[in-house]
């Protein structure tokens, strides 16, 4: 049976920590720094629970020997040493970040490893990446590769429509930073907030605009080979306008300490939430001007004994399919491996991939 290190005993790890104790394959170690959320994760009876700080690498070292794999779902700050640590152990480490400087670090750290690296695990960067490049190879020459994903309430009631669902300094980085996107075949980095469009799925109105960290390592990948790829982010009509006041005209994105402060008091947390995907690529096959899309939409579901929600099965689910999948011998179990590499309809096919079919 594998040994698995999960770190970090907040929504995503917890849920990680069960869906790899349902399996029956895995042997799971929880490990975080708090002991009230590790008090939490014993009513799952789904892991061995250690309390260690992240932060000390020696200590974190002595957590991790043994292991055959690490999960961080830490914040992106702390997984350059965590992946330090994965190395020096000899374990292979999968993370969800979508940090784009944190990946870069992590791909150094890689070089010349006995063991897998695989950033960017989770739902946006991860899973989108996996559709977008099943979509780019079913043509001769890709025109255009559009991204969307948005992890929406499915009832919203304020006049942001939108509650918190994941990790709120995540939210902010993408919010805040420079985007990735090809324009006219090459790389560009392009202003977040910006690229404002709308569009509708099964009746219901969604607004989209560029967010940081999305795109994963696609533009590296396929620079040059597609003529212009974008991704953004999925919200209800409004948001971002009210973002804009927010960041731009009363400058918190000066100060993402306080506009955290301010998100976490005032936009409540709801696991009634809607996951949802658009992928389209528009080019030539065959000398015809075609258009193929991947749309999903997922919602919460129920694993063990508890209901999860449409963020944390998706991320979770897409973390535990990729590591499954490296560790069964279907992905390379050494080095830098990108998610691109992961092949669709094995993933959709995966035992926590399948997660992804589930529409609530």
């Amino acid at each position: 049976m594998k040994k698995i290190l999960i770190l970090g005993a907040g929504k995503i790890g917890r849920i990680a920590a069960v869906m790899l104790n349902e399996s029956g394959d895995y042997a799971v170690t929880l490990a975080d720094a708090s002991g009230e959320m590790l008090e939490i994760c014993a009513e799952d009876n789904a892991a061995t629970l250690v309390k260690v700080d992240v932060t000390d690498e020696t200590a974190l070292t002595d957590v991790a020997k043994g292991h055959d794999a690490i999960l961080s779902t830490c914040p992106f700050f702390l997984n350059v040493a965590i992946a330090r640590v994965a190395r020096a152990v000899g374990a292979s480490y999968f993370d969800v970040t979508e940090d784009v400087e944190t990946t870069r670090a992590i791909r150094e750290i890689s070089r010349g490893a006995q063991c897998a690296f695989v950033p960017q695990c989770g739902l946006a960067p991860g899973f989108i990446s996996i559709a977008a490049h099943d979509l780019f190879k079913r043509f001769d020459h890709v025109n255009k590769l559009r991204l969307r994903v948005g992890a929406l309430p499915q009832n919203p009631t304020n006049r942001l429509k939108y509650n918190l669902t994941w990790s709120t300094d995540g939210l902010i980085n993408e919010y805040l930073n420079p985007c990735e996107a090809i324009l006219n075949g090459k790389r560009v980095e392009v202003l977040p907030l910006e690229g404002y469009e709308r569009f509708t799925i099964d009746g219901t109105e969604y607004e989209a605009f560029n967010t940081s960290g999305g795109v994963g390592a696609l533009c590296d990948m396929l620079e040059g080979k597609v003529d212009n790829l974008d991704y953004k982010t999925v919200r209800y009509p409004g948001h971002q306008e009210i973002l804009k006041i927010l960041i731009e005209d009363l400058r918190l994105g000066e100060r993402p300490e306080m506009m955290k402060e301010i998100f976490e008091n005032a936009l409540p947390v709801t696991k009634q939430d809607v996951i949802v995907i658009f992928a389209d690529a528009v080019g030539t096959r065959r000398g015809e001007l075609c258009e193929e899309s991947f749309i999903r939409k997922v919602h919460g579901t129920r694993v063990g004994d508890m209901d999860w929600s449409a963020i944390q099965i998706t991320t979770s689910a897409g973390l535990c399919a990729v590591m499954d999948m490296v560790l069964t011998g279907k992905l390379p179990a050494t080095g830098y491996v990108r998610q691109e590499e992961v092949r669709l309809e094995d993933f959709l096919a995966n035992r926590f991939g399948r997660y992804y079919s589930h529409a609530g």
